[in-house]
């Protein structure tokens, strides 16, 4: 390599996905067997050739210079760039244009590989590439861009960070590139730019060619404690080309490697690849199987350590076993202690003896452990170890267990943390003990960070989010509830201020500042106040109702003298759609209105039953319908006059069709959004309507705002004239406003609908399959009418076609399948099914 190349390490990230180990030590500078992630790859750096490092810093920069100083101890000179900001990846990078005069190479410093980084520099001098992207593939895309290159090696589609859903290919982006200066023009000064949403695209556009290297060999970037401890068993297995550092001494069974003097007997038992450093003592009759030791560790007689990597300062006493634990600086382990498989024990931590840790449990920083106590649980976030706060835009959890009072207050102090000081804040709980306690110990988070809370108590959802944003004043809302699925659950919503559940980018904030910690702490005089008089609720109630009274054309419904049954379900909606109906006097019939926590305890079986009721209820009494309004007063199950119970197409296309005629007699047409898995057959149908299909979820006020209404096919409906969130209440007035208006009646709506088949499905796929198989089912749909919108839809015919999405959070994939009639459907299905069966192996 004739052609100075200098090279830039990225070493500012929070390493918030691979908590605790992080809690005093920036992702980079993890161990990996005892060296720093980010020395090995200087060391690769500088046995390309590349003698010149930019190391841009961010968190704790003062761990990363006092280790690498100058860099002269390596053979490098090493200049340090600390932007005043998180400018993203590529804006980052223009803070070191100063220094980048020539062709520059971009590693991560917190990935271990085993690329020949010649090759990949070779091969962008070969191409006469502006910027060159090393790729690979991965059984989990998810973290990484995905991306598609074609013969020539040339970039066709780039796709950042995606969900299951949009995942196209299991190669992905590596974040190793080559770049040339001049790419540094396209990068803005001290704005937020990153290279694979911004500067990719963007030169993309502008008609520079981007290239992709597939590169052989190990890749694997370190994010979380999973992978952590992977890639020192591929190490230690040498699965890769990584030498293990220190002295190798044989063993009948294995080999040590001795990284400098230690204390070692002569009958302890060495089996495979061990790495031990200076300073280590080890006990008689130890038995150490894959295990790295860190510096000045004392390992006590006749333990047994087996997959473990163990970081400096660690006292471990005698007869102790572990396996497949990380355990970090500084920690104490008393005599006969017992770890299962997993086990992670972050820094300062004591154990007292006789103690036993389940499998897949967390400890972490600065815990102490009674000596013989059992742990069961992380000592502070879940029953297995959890990266993420949100699924599906909720956090859920075991009450008083995942979700102790401990950590809805950290996710109190998270949530103000991010919101203006001195701003106000609505919450509100369902009737259940655990979210009325979970709900106290938010609000005391919030109120430490200088917000205002009012608390409306127990409400609908529905109207607290209603509330949150008619009022200029409310920056958010929380509400806590037990899960409909599994009572032993609780689940925690987060709102902004229009009332919306959080978008992602305030979300990962959130995350961000739970996991580190990162909490405002107010003076004690800007301690946020508690509102939490009667009047407050009665207003939030009084305002619901007046709108709806204001939107809804009650005089219609009684003027059709409209007769309605409505079961409840013991739900939180029984305090106040009783009184609407009164109010609008609309003749009903309400069941099941009163809290009953046993019924709530089965919601299985209480939907059956209540189901089973309405439909017969509504025909004998001659009724023009019947709602099944479930707990938390958003979902809906409608029965038609004749008692037929409709199903979630049935009701979607019901609903569809009561907005066309409603279009049509108002000469206009409205906007309609549905999820990409909704069924299409009946669209032609719909001349007034502009149905919109795209990937339902992160949606904003602003998106909102575009459609009259947005639906998906599991009876839940947001008709945006009264609000932008999903109510169960306003949409069964809506139906009932319709219907009277239109003098109609379900049933003959359902006659006139034409009938088609529809079938949802979950097929198993492990979570390292899923990226093989969006492959295949891309490369199966080449030659078919196909869309990649969201996961991979296939048209078998006009009509016909399946939509496979894998699963955002569990090892299934969903199927989606639409055809025009039920042999049709279930052709379709076991042809994939089949299919898949086969891709899988």
């Amino acid at each position: 390599m004739k052609k100075k190349i200098k090279a830039v390490i990225m070493a500012g990230g929070f390493g918030t996905r691979i908590q605790p180990l992080t809690y005093s030590l920036p992702k980079p500078m993890l161990p990996i067997v005892n060296i720093p992630m980010m020395e090995h790859v200087l060391k690769k750096l500088k046995a390309t050739g590349i003698d010149e490092v930019v190391i841009l810093l961010y968190y704790m920069p003062h761990v990363i210079k006092n280790h690498f100083e100058d860099g002269s101890k390596w053979g490098v000179k090493i200049h340090y760039v600390l932007p005043d900001g998180d400018y993203g990846t590529a804006g980052a990078v223009g803070f070191a244009r100063e220094f980048l005069d020539t062709t520059f190479m971009i590693v991560s410093g917190d990935l271990v590989t085993d690329f020949d980084f010649t090759n990949i520099l070779d091969y962008h001098f070969r191409k006469r590439s502006t910027l060159t992207i090393t790729l690979t593939s991965v059984e989990n895309p998810l973290q990484f861009g995905v991306v598609i290159v074609n013969e020539e090696g040339e970039i066709e589609k780039f796709l950042e960070k995606p969900s299951w859903g949009e995942v196209f290919s299991d190669t992905i982006n590596t974040g190793i590139y080559v770049i040339e200066p001049q790419v540094l023009d396209f990068i803005p000064k001290e704005e937020q730019f990153d290279f694979a949403k911004d500067l990719f695209p963007l030169l993309m556009e502008k008609g520079i060619t981007l290239y992709g290297y597939t590169a052989r060999g190990y890749w694997r970037d370190v994010g979380n404690p999973d992978s952590y401890r992977e890639v020192h068993d591929d190490i230690l297995h040498e699965h890769l080309d990584f030498p293990l550092p220190g002295k190798k001494i044989d063993y009948p069974e294995g080999m040590l490697h001795l990284m400098g003097k230690a204390e070692i007997p002569k009958d302890v038992e060495i089996i495979d690849n061990v790495v031990v450093d200076e300073g280590v003592t080890i006990g008689k009759g130890v038995r150490l199987h894959n295990v790295v030791i860190g510096k000045n560790t004392t390992v006590g007689a006749h333990t047994k350590l087996r997959n473990c990597i163990i970081w400096h300062d660690v006292q471990i006493g005698r007869k102790c076993f572990f396996d497949n634990a990380v355990i970090c600086n500084e920690v104490k382990i008393g005599d006969m202690v017992e770890a299962k498989a997993g086990a992670i024990i972050a820094e300062g931590t004591r154990i007292g003896k006789l103690a036993k840790i389940e499998q897949d449990v967390t400890i972490w920083p600065n815990k102490e452990i009674e000596p013989a106590a059992i742990v069961t649980n992380n000592v502070i976030w879940g029953t297995k170890y959890k990266n993420a706060l949100f699924s599906h835009g909720i956090i859920t959890g075991k009450s008083n267990i995942e979700i102790s009072c401990e950590v809805a207050c950290r996710i109190g102090e998270a949530f103000g943390s991010q919101l203006p000081k001195g701003s106000f804040v609505a919450i509100g709980r369902d009737y259940e003990e655990a979210p009325r306690m979970l709900k106290r110990a938010f609000a005391g988070g919030l109120l430490s960070t200088g917000i205002n809370i009012v608390d409306l108590k127990a409400i609908p959802p529905s109207v607290l989010r209603f509330n949150i944003g008619q009022d200029p004043k409310m920056s958010g809302g929380a509400y806590f509830r037990q899960s409909y699925l599994d009572p032993s659950d609780v689940e925690i919503i987060l709102f902004d201020e229009t009332g919306l559940r959080l978008h992602i980018d305030l979300a990962k904030k959130v995350e961000k500042a739970f996991f580190k910690e990162e909490f405002r702490r107010t003076d004690y005089k800007a301690i946020g106040g508690l509102e939490d008089n009667v009047i407050f609720y009665d207003e939030a109630m009084e305002r619901y109702m007046e709108r709806i009274k204001e939107t809804i054309d009650h005089k219609i419904i009684k003027g059709a003298e409209f007769r309605v049954a409505v079961d409840l379900m013991h739900g939180i909606a029984k305090d106040i759609y009783p009184t609407i109906l009164t109010e609008l006097q609309i003749e009903n019939i309400t069941l099941n209105a009163y809290y009953n926590k046993l019924k709530l305890a089965n919601t299985h079986h209480l939907e059956k039953e209540s189901k089973h009721d309405l439909a017969k209820i509504v025909p004998s009494l001659q009724l023009n319908a019947g709602f099944l309004v479930y707990p938390h007063g958003q979902r809906l199950t409608i029965i038609s006059d004749d008692g037929h119970i409709l199903d979630k197409v049935e009701a979607l296309v019901i609903i569809l069709t009561l907005m066309e005629m409603d279009a049509k007699a108002k000469g206009t047409k409205y906007r309609v959004f549905l999820p990409s898995w909704a069924p299409d057959m009946m669209d032609e149908k719909f001349e007034r309507l502009m149905i919109k299909r795209g990937r339902y979820h992160n949606f904003k006020a602003s998106t909102f705002s575009k459609f009259d209404l947005i639906a998906t096919v599991d009876g839940n409906f947001a008709f945006t004239e009264f609000a932008f969130h999903r109510d169960a209440i306003f949409a069964s007035l809506k139906i009932m406003e319709l219907l009277s208006a239109y003098d109609i009646k379900l049933s003959q709506i359902e006659k006139e609908t034409t009938h088609f088949s529809y079938h949802i499905c979950k097929v198993p796929c492990p979570q390292s399959k899923k990226g093989k198989i969006m492959r295949k089912f891309i490369k199966y749909a080449k030659n078919k009418k196909h869309s990649t919108l969201e996961g991979v839809k296939i048209w078998e015919d006009d009509t016909d076609w399946i939509l496979m999405i894998p699963d955002q959070y569990s090892e299934h994939l969903n199927l989606y399948i639409q055809a025009k009639d039920q042999e049709s459907c279930w052709n379709i299905h076991d042809k994939y099914r089949k299919l898949i069966e086969e891709w899988l192996g």
